[in-house]
């Protein structure tokens, strides 16, 4: 491998090496890295997985019960390793209908299969040329540059950072396979309530996404753009949201009366800590003053219907919603859809054939959606830089 300088973009590969934005030149690939979060398989799983979760923060087992209960109440079983199982096969079978012959390597941060394993794995195969795909769409620390800091930590601890490169695929908020099923989703649930005698402007749709750290939020996304308050993570979710209501409203005219607005579920920090708010429950339980007889909860934030969803929306929202006798609606996760698929292939290809970015998929816009992340994006406050893959240090 070309010898890289670490103080530009450690642990990439050559094309990546020199830190421009955007990649043009092709990457001939040898395997795809499927980089997720991890979940409990079992109820004895349940307190270790969290316990990974939460390493370094010196969190007692009997405060980590209190949000085992969530798991405990599905079996502890998280969904998410099942999904990931089908999004992998998934993704093997549309690269191999593409003619493309690429292993798909899945590995996770918190549970088995480990990131170790499959960096390890790739690499005694002799696929040392690796593409991530991290299973979050937006930019902060905890969706991007955790992931980053995952790879360059994985590397270093296998004594493979000589040997093993790991570009990462771009922010993929506003690619169209992404935002599709939320599209479907906001437009089926709205006919659905003017179908029931629900006029438009009693109508709410709440587009929901993970609550993060009012400080990590202002530092999420490339430090040169300015992105407003809530930093690159809010301003995306906020620009696919309007995309969405817009999109929906051209073959759905009465979508434009029907109001909206982004919300925010599983804050997990001390109440002393800011976080990004409203909190879903909380704005749902306001929605008959303002004259509403129905919500659709539209999982923005998320890929597939894992732990946050299941509890955090399909248990507590609808609870919430029940409570305020409104009529509950929560809309679909991109999940394993075939556009959603498809558009992950797309989003290697880009790298595989080195596009250039007029000849990407966006429906936004807004821009900020880097192959390799700019100096000191997606800051953790709290922990500082660590050493981080696919992007310019720091």
């Amino acid at each position: 491998m070309t010898a890289i300088d670490p103080n530009v973009v450690p642990f990439a590969s050559p094309a990546a090496a020199g830190g421009a934005p955007i990649v043009t030149q092709p990457v001939a690939y040898d395997g795809i890295l499927l980089a997720g979060f991890g979940g409990p398989e079992g109820q004895d799983d349940v307190i270790p997985f969290l316990r990974n979760v939460t390493r370094g923060r010196g969190i007692p087992d009997e405060r980590l019960e209190e949000v085992a209960h969530h798991y405990r109440h599905f079996g502890g079983v998280s969904p998410i390793n099942a999904q990931n199982r089908a999004l992998k096969a998934a993704l093997e079978d549309e690269l191999a209908r593409r003619g493309h012959d690429l292993p798909v390597y899945w590995g996770n941060r918190n549970w088995t299969p480990y990131l170790e394993d499959a960096v390890q794995e790739a690499a005694a195969n002799g696929d040392t040329t690796l593409l991530a795909f991290a299973t979050s769409a937006y930019s902060s620390f905890s969706s991007c540059r955790q992931y980053r800091e995952d790879f360059a930590r994985v590397l270093e601890a296998t004594a493979l950072g000589d040997t093993v490169a790991i570009d990462k695929i771009r922010p993929f908020y506003d690619h169209p396979g992404f935002v599709e099923a939320f599209e479907t989703g906001v437009r089926e649930a709205i006919e659905g309530f003017l179908g029931d005698g629900v006029a438009p402007a009693g109508i709410q749709i709440l587009f929901s996404t993970h609550s993060i750290p009012t400080a990590d939020a202002e530092r999420s996304g490339a430090r040169d753009i300015d992105w407003g308050p809530g930093g690159g993570y809010a301003a995306q979710h906020e620009a696919v949201a309007a995309w969405v209501m817009d999109r929906v409203a051209q073959t759905l005219p009465a979508a434009r009366e029907v109001p909206w607005e982004l919300v925010y579920q599983s804050r997990s920090g001390p109440a002393s800590q800011p976080w990004l708010e409203p909190d879903v429950c909380d704005v749902i339980g306001e929605l008959p003053g303002r004259g509403r007889q129905a919500v659709a909860v539209v999982p923005v934030g998320f890929m597939s219907d894992h732990m946050e969803v299941l509890w955090d929306l399909d248990t507590e929202a609808a609870e919430a919603a029940e409570e305020a006798g409104l009529r509950f609606v929560r809309t679909p996760t991109p999940g394993v859809s075939p556009a959603f698929v498809a558009g992950i292939v797309d989003l290697i290809e880009e790298r595989l054939e080195g596009r250039p970015l007029e000849a990407r998929k966006a429906v936004t816009g807004l821009g900020g959606s880097f192959d390799v992340c700019r100096p000191g994006c997606c800051e953790n406050i709290r922990a500082g830089f660590k050493p981080a893959a696919a992007g310019i240090a720091p």
